[in-house]
């Protein structure tokens, strides 16, 4: 995905909570959005849901990430919306998806046995990222954007 070369590329990570169970239909709704709207406006990332939380992770022209990151707080489908890092890059980690998704379960040996008590609310920008990376390096479950 390519960006004007003049424009400044950003990194978003939020935390929020759900708003009442996260469904598969609740997700799939999430995702179908992104899918539509990311490819037009050059935006990547990853989502990562589950055990009442959503953490996502945006890539982009920062302009478009921002208004994105408006959109967002907006949603209904989630609550206490919380910038976790911000940060100017030069190169995107999740370019290769306008949005995969990875479930956070509680019975999920990465999850349990690496981030015990992980709580994002608690925890600094840089360990929730770390904990993002962990979760695709260690072959979680990811759905890929349907072409």
């Amino acid at each position: 995905m390519r960006v004007p070369s003049h424009s400044i590329m950003v990194r978003l990570l939020y935390v929020s909570r759900a708003v009442g169970p996260q469904t598969t239909t609740m997700t799939s709704s999430i995702l179908a959005q992104a899918h539509a709207h990311n490819p037009a406006q050059a935006i990547t990332g990853v989502l990562c849901q589950g055990q009442g939380f959503f953490i996502q992770v945006i890539e982009g022209e920062r302009s478009r990430i921002h208004a994105l990151y408006r959109r967002i707080c907006a949603d209904n489908r989630h609550k206490d919306v919380e910038i976790l890092h911000h940060e100017e890059i030069q190169a995107r980690r999740f370019g290769q998806w306008s949005m995969a998704l990875v479930h956070l379960s509680v019975d999920d040996p990465m999850v349990r046995l690496q981030h015990p008590d992980f709580d994002p609310y608690s925890a600094s920008g840089p360990q929730v990222m770390r904990q993002v990376m962990d979760l695709l390096e260690a072959g979680q479950p990811i759905q890929r954007p349907v072409a």
